[in-house]
């Protein structure tokens, strides 16, 4: 069987160093708010090429805190993709504020920059893009309307562990980097992933991180002294230990992923298959890899057969989900969108994945595609 990922085989790749950094905590006793905890956020920090950052408890804490800093409440709106994890929307449902979708680019299933400023109302205090799949979304575009409109740019960089993003100017910057802040998920899936759930707020903006490391631990000032309502979203000092270790690896890895995701590019593209764009100024990390298909529930059930695990990201948009019932949209609303979320699958992909595997996955949808055309 080929898993979707495998993180018992790269657990064994690294499993000497992960148990010293576990042993070093329990030893210490600092379980909250430790030492490790400081040192990975600086550390993930530099790799991001980002001043500040604060480790929250799940990728969804970070996005809602990072939110909450921001100032963001009820009757204010943010514009989300639709095509995206369901946390995205949520997180500012959470808020008090609306959530606003848009559409998707369809050769990128990114957020679509066109699509973007016609949503912008005198509500609208933020625009809040994802790098999906680890691919860097168009985000230049994004940034000018912001700073037209005088709006919030927060990065949903959950799945863009070290992407990076080539500027007309010359300059080029990682994911997390860019907005007024981003905000990272190391569910244990992840690019850079924990052994539970984990995430990070990184910004450039002192006010920002100090609201948000108030927000993440009670909003508090000293033991029982708490000077604003926060919440419970600390990252535990065992994760960011075992982050640590893995952060070392987050390079190479995403290398692997890469050549994997060329290698299937080249092989599907000889198939005539749908693969996604990588635009030109933008250097993904491949953290899901999808391609586009007609008939793509018989060819999931197909490779299953085969012994090939696959995924669907994401066969609901979010304007179709039930808890956004009450924001009122309708099917056909997004059709780029509702198009994608019918044809998507998800390969997988994952550095320990070898040439072997692939080669073996695109000979069987080979197969697939000559019996079912």
């Amino acid at each position: 069987m080929i898993p979707l990922v495998d993180l018992k085989k790269q657990y064994h790749t690294i499993k000497k160093p992960v148990q010293k950094a576990i042993n070093a905590v329990l030893e210490r006793g600092d379980f909250i708010l430790g030492s490790d905890l400081t040192l990975f956020e600086n550390e993930f920090a530099g790799f991001c090429q980002a001043q500040y950052a604060v480790g929250t408890d799940s990728g969804t804490g970070a996005l809602e805190l990072a939110l909450h800093a921001a100032g963001i409440k009820q009757n204010d709106e943010v514009i989300v993709p639709v095509f995206t994890f369901y946390a995205t929307a949520s997180a500012v449902a959470s808020t008090g504020a609306t959530p606003v979708f848009c559409d998707s680019d369809p050769n990128t299933a990114n957020i679509d920059p066109q699509k973007i400023e016609t949503l912008i109302t005198p509500k609208t205090k933020a625009i809040m893009p994802v790098h999906l799949f680890g691919q860097p979304c168009d985000i230049e575009p994004i940034l000018a309307i912001a700073k037209k409109h005088k709006l919030l740019l927060i990065e949903d960089s959950a799945q863009a562990h070290g992407a990076l993003l080539h500027f007309k100017n010359g300059k080029t910057m990682k994911t997390g980097s860019i907005g007024d802040m981003a905000c990272f998920s190391f569910y244990p899936g992840k690019n850079l992933g924990a052994y539970g759930d984990g995430g990070m707020i990184l910004t450039n903006n002192k006010e920002f991180a100090d609201r948000a490391r108030l927000l993440r631990d009670y909003g508090r000032t000293g033991k029982y002294e708490h000077s604003l309502l926060g919440f419970n979203r600390r990252l535990d000092t065992l994760q960011a230990a075992i982050l640590r270790v893995k952060l070392k690896k987050l390079s190479s890895w995403n290398k692997k992923r890469v050549a994997n995701g060329k290698l299937y590019d080249k092989l599907l593209k000889e198939l005539g298959i749908f693969t996604f764009t990588i635009l030109p100024f933008a250097e993904t990390v491949r953290h899901v890899y999808a391609l586009r298909i007609k008939n793509r529930d018989r060819l999931a059930e197909y490779l299953k057969e085969k012994g090939v695990a696959t995924g669907v990201h994401y066969p609901i948009p979010l304007h179709l989900q039930k808890a956004f019932a009450y924001l009122n949209y309708q099917s056909g609303d997004f059709p780029v969108a509702e198009s994608i979320s019918q044809e998507i699958l998800s390969l997988p992909i994952f550095p320990e994945l070898t040439s072997a595997q692939i080669k073996s996955i695109v000979k069987h949808i080979k197969e697939f595609v000559a019996k079912n055309g």
